[in-house]
C-alpha cells in the first residue's frame, strides 16, 4: 500500500498551531473506511512533517520524549488517506488505512475498545491479536 502523502509538502501553507500544549497538537487517527476511531496521540513539529513526507502517521511520545512511526514495532503502520484540522489550527483528524490487525498495544483493534456500562468500564470487543507475540511482552 503506498501513503497518499508520500513527497515533501510545504508545511508553511498550512499553519497549526503549536504553542497551546508545549508545542503539541492532538492527533485523532480514525479509520478511512469505517470512520471508528482507532486512538489518539500527539504530534510536535518534527512528528508532523515526518507525516506529511512519509505518509506514515507519526507521532512524539511524551513519556519516551521522542518521535515514534506508529507500527515501528509491530508493523501495524497507519497509512494516511486524508488529514483534517479544527477550526482552531489545534488538533487533527488524520483518515488512514491501519495496517495489520489492530493500533492498540493490548491487542485490540482500537484503543478505545472499553464502554462504561453501570458504573463499571466493560470489554466491548474482543482482542484481534496476541501482543506479547507482537511485542515480545505484554506493555
Amino acid at each position: 500500500m503506498t501513503p497518499a502523502l508520500c513527497g515533501h509538502i510545504e508545511t508553511n501553507i498550512m499553519p497549526l498551531d503549536f504553542n497551546k500544549l508545549d508545542g503539541l497538537i492532538p492527533a485523532v487517527v480514525q479509520d478511512a473506511t469505517s470512520q471508528r476511531v482507532l486512538m489518539v496521540g500527539f504530534m510536535n513539529e518534527v512528528a508532523w512533517q515526518k507525516t506529511l513526507e512519509t505518509g506514515f502517521v507519526t507521532f512524539f511520545s511524551r513519556t519516551r520524549n521522542k518521535l515514534w512511526m506508529k507500527g515501528e514495532s509491530s508493523g501495524h503502520k497507519l497509512v494516511v488517506r486524508e488529514i483534517s484540522t479544527d477550526c482552531d489550527d489545534d488538533t487533527l483528524l488524520i483518515q488512514v488505512d491501519a495496517l495489520g490487525p489492530g493500533v492498540c498495544h493490548a491487542g485490540y483493534q482500537s484503543c478505545f475498545y472499553r464502554k462504561l456500562e453501570n458504573g463499571q468500564w466493560i470489554e466491548s470487543e474482543k482482542p484481534t491479536y496476541d501482543p506479547s507475540t507482537t511485542y515480545g511482552t505484554t506493555k
